[in-house]
C-alpha cells in the first residue's frame, strides 16, 4: 500500500511539472526566474509592455541573455511608439551582444529608421548589408538562414535576401524622390529575382522620369502576370491603376537634378566595386554583373 501511495505521489508531482513545462511551451517563455524570464512573462503573459521594458533593461544590465533581451526590448519599444528610444538602445548596447546577433540587430534598426523617417541612416545601413552579402559575410557565412514570420519558420537564401535588401533600398531612394537611383537598384533586384511589387515600383520610377513607354511595358507585364507574385491581387491592381495614370498623363520630362544625382550614385557604385576588388575570391555569383549597372541603364 505504501509503495502504491508513493507512485501516486510521484505521478502527481510529475503532472504538476508537466503542466508547468507545457505553460512555458505554449507561451514561449524560457524556464527560470531570471530578469529576462520575468521580462518575457510580463510581455507575453501579463501583457504589460512598460513593465517588460523595465525588466529587459535589468536583464541587459545583469548580462542575462543580452542578445535576446536587447532585441526583444527594441521590438516592444517599437510597438509602444518609442522607436527613437529603441534606436538609441541598440546603438548604445549592441557592443554587448554576440557577433551572431549583429545581423538581426541591423534588420531591427532598418525597420526603426524607416518608422522614424530617418531615410539617410536607413540607406547607409542597407548599403552596409549589401556589402556584407557581397563579401560573403551575411548569414554569418552560411548559405541560408532561418527566418520567422507570423509564427512560422522558413529558410531564406542569400539570393532572396539580396533581392529583399535591394527592394528596401530602392524604396528608401523613392522616399527621397531620387527616382534615378531607385531605378538602378530596382533593375538590379529584378535581375536577381523578378518580382511584381518591385516591378510596379520600377514602373513608377520610370513614370516620374518622364518615360511613359518604358513604364507602360513594365506595368503591363505585371498585369499579364509575367512576374512572380503577380497572382497577388494588390500588385496587379496597383499596376492597372498606374497604367490608367499613364494614359491620363502620358507626357512629362525628367528632372535634370535627378539625373545628376543618378550619375553620382553610379560613381559611388564604381568606387565600391573597386573597394571590393581585393575580396573577389569571396564574392558571390549573384554580384558578378554588378559592374554592368551603367550598361543596363544606358540600354
Amino acid at each position: 500500500m505504501e509503495r502504491g501511495g508513493g507512485n501516486i505521489g510521484a505521478k502527481k508531482r510529475g503532472g504538476v511539472g508537466e503542466k508547468k513545462e507545457l505553460f512555458h511551451v505554449v507561451h514561449k517563455i524560457p524556464v527560470g526566474d531570471s530578469p529576462y524570464v520575468r521580462a518575457k512573462h510580463l510581455q507575453l503573459v501579463e501583457k504589460d509592455p512598460e513593465a517588460a521594458i523595465v525588466w529587459f533593461w535589468k536583464a541587459i544590465n545583469a548580462g542575462d541573455r543580452v542578445d535576446s533581451a536587447l532585441k526583444d526590448m527594441a521590438v516592444v519599444m517599437k510597438q509602444q511608439d518609442r522607436a527613437e528610444e529603441a534606436i538609441e538602445a541598440i546603438v548604445s548596447f549592441r557592443h554587448l551582444c554576440s557577433k551572431n546577433a549583429q545581423e538581426s540587430l541591423d534588420n531591427l534598426l532598418i525597420d526603426l529608421y524607416k518608422k522614424c523617417g530617418r531615410i539617410e541612416e536607413q540607406i547607409e545601413l542597407l548599403k552596409h548589408k549589401l556589402k556584407m552579402i557581397y563579401l560573403g559575410e551575411a548569414f554569418n557565412g552560411k548559405a541560408t538562414k532561418t527566418a520567422r514570420s507570423h509564427g512560422k519558420k522558413f529558410q531564406v537564401s542569400v539570393k532572396q535576401e539580396t533581392s529583399r535588401v535591394l527592394g528596401n533600398l530602392g524604396w528608401a531612394y523613392m522616399q527621397q524622390n531620387n527616382y534615378v537611383a531607385a531605378e538602378i537598384v530596382y533593375r538590379k533586384a529584378q535581375t536577381i529575382e523578378p518580382d511584381a511589387n518591385k516591378a510596379c515600383n520600377l514602373g513608377l520610377c520610370l513614370m516620374k522620369q518622364g518615360r511613359p513607354d518604358e513604364a507602360r511595358q513594365m506595368l503591363r507585364d505585371v498585369a499579364l502576370r509575367k512576374f512572380s507574385g503577380s497572382d497577388d491581387y494588390k500588385a496587379v491592381s496597383r499596376a492597372e491603376e498606374l497604367l490608367q495614370e499613364i494614359e491620363l498623363r502620358p507626357g512629362g520630362s525628367p528632372v535634370e537634378l535627378e539625373f545628376s544625382i543618378g550619375e553620382e550614385i553610379m560613381g559611388r557604385l564604381d568606387v565600391l566595386i573597386n573597394e571590393w576588388t581585393p575580396f573577389q575570391s569571396k564574392r558571390l555569383p549573384i554580384f558578378e554583373e554588378i559592374s554592368s549597372f551603367r550598361d543596363q541603364i544606358a540600354c
